[in-house]
């Protein structure tokens, strides 16, 4: 019996990591790809081009603001089928668009499809587990899902060297039907008949007004959009800062993959110590530890060229290590309260983080042209307002259980 609940938790995780995973071949998989994508859309500024990776996240935050009551109202599966019939309209756009501004709307409704599945997959994890367990379990979802970024940019650069970047594009489609096929047969529904809500034009409304009764909620939806704003600058100028001012178009894509193995080897470090230690300590460590290596950097390269890519290497590993101790945390902690809303809860928090890190990146990553220090002052920036958030909330609590 054990080893049957096992094997099925263990599917679930797979499931719902599969669910996020699309979004993060959506976005990482076309990374070597852009300047080829500029030029065939006649969009040569590597400036502008960094919208090809923002829009994306632009059409994830408003589209979750529909998904999640939706998928309160009428369950979750349905929910995610509509998101990813709407991705697939998406995919096809860009792959036939004439110019940049039929991309770029491709890729919002790319967006928007993704947002059902992808806030979805966490309404579902709410429904199943609570408290420091919920957060295991998105530590392990979100450790499957970091496999992704690992070999997306290594796919893409392959499908674009032998078949062109439309081949990209029909790559994720197939794992889209995949994944879906997958979902269909084997994740039965989680939200019960009896917590499900009618849908009226008072769901948002009530749904804000909920969430904002919880102090928590609201400062670790705050955290969680600076500090995905922040790794957002990285995500828009990583092509620019390796395959520009690095001069290493050919080897970015396994640069990527190394800088990614080490969210997901500090994601799988939190599964098992988040239940040893709690997630909101966890957060404070990788918080102080995120605001300490940026300033480390700042200090040493202010008014300095690029350092040499060991060193800059070295930074962003270090960096990206306290993410895995953040990402999936910060949306537990953030969900813990407001589980008996869990669609609409998702989706409000979601779209909160995502509208305020859209911004963030898209200012960050305008000065991110001839050197890598507008990065790390980005992430200071976002890390010391996370910081002063989280003490605001936690640092009576924190110090008394020290």
């Amino acid at each position: 019996m054990q080893k049957s609940k096992s094997k099925a938790q263990f599917e679930f995780v797979a499931i719902m990591a599969s669910l996020m995973s699309i979004v993060a071949l959506a976005i990482d998989a076309i990374l070597p790809a852009m300047t080829h994508i500029g030029l065939s859309v006649n969009s040569l500024d590597p400036t502008v081009n960094q919208m090809l990776i923002t829009m994306i996240f632009l059409g994830l935050g408003a589209g979750q603001l529909v998904f999640g009551p939706l998928s309160d109202s009428f369950g979750r599966k349905p929910i995610v089928y509509l998101g990813f019939s709407i991705f697939i309209i998406g995919s096809i756009l860009c792959v036939v668009a004439p110019s940049f501004e039929w991309m770029i709307a491709g890729r919002v409704l790319q967006g928007i499809g993704l947002s059902a599945p992808r806030t979805i997959s966490i309404s579902m994890i709410r429904d199943s587990f609570k408290g420091d367990y919920m957060a295991k379990i998105m530590s392990f979802v979100t450790a499957f899902f970091i496999l992704v970024p690992i070999v997306a940019p290594a796919m893409g650069k392959f499908f674009l060297d032998h078949y062109g970047w439309e081949a990209i594009f029909y790559v994720q489609l197939f794992f889209t039907l995949l994944v879906s096929l997958w979902f269909w047969k084997r994740q039965p529904e989680t939200l019960k008949k009896e917590y499900t809500i009618p849908f009226s034009k008072h769901v948002f409304i009530d749904g804000f007004k909920e969430l904002f009764r919880h102090k928590e909620t609201v400062a670790f939806t705050l955290v969680s959009g600076l500090i995905t704003g922040a790794f957002m600058v990285y995500l828009s100028t990583a092509q620019q800062i390796f395959e520009i001012q690095y001069n290493l178009a050919d080897d970015f894509p396994y640069i990527f993959a190394g800088l990614a193995i080490s969210v997901g080897l500090s994601t799988l470090l939190n599964g098992t110590l988040v239940v040893r230690l709690g997630m909101r300590r966890l957060v404070y460590i990788a918080l102080s530890l995120y605001c300490s290596t940026a300033l480390i950097y700042i200090g040493m390269f202010w008014n300095a060229p690029n350092p040499s890519l060991g060193v800059l290497i070295t930074f962003l590993a270090l960096q990206f290590f306290t993410l895995g101790f953040l990402f999936g945390n910060l949306r537990a902690i953030a969900m813990e309260p407001i589980g008996h809303i869990a669609g609409i809860g998702a989706a409000i928090t979601g779209f909160i983080s995502t509208m305020m890190a859209i911004p963030i990146a898209t200012y960050i990553g305008s000065f991110v042209q001839n050197s890598t220090l507008p990065l790390f002052i980005g992430f200071s920036v976002c890390g010391v307002i996370s910081l002063g958030v989280f003490l605001m909330i936690k640092g009576k609590s924190l110090i008394a259980t020290a």
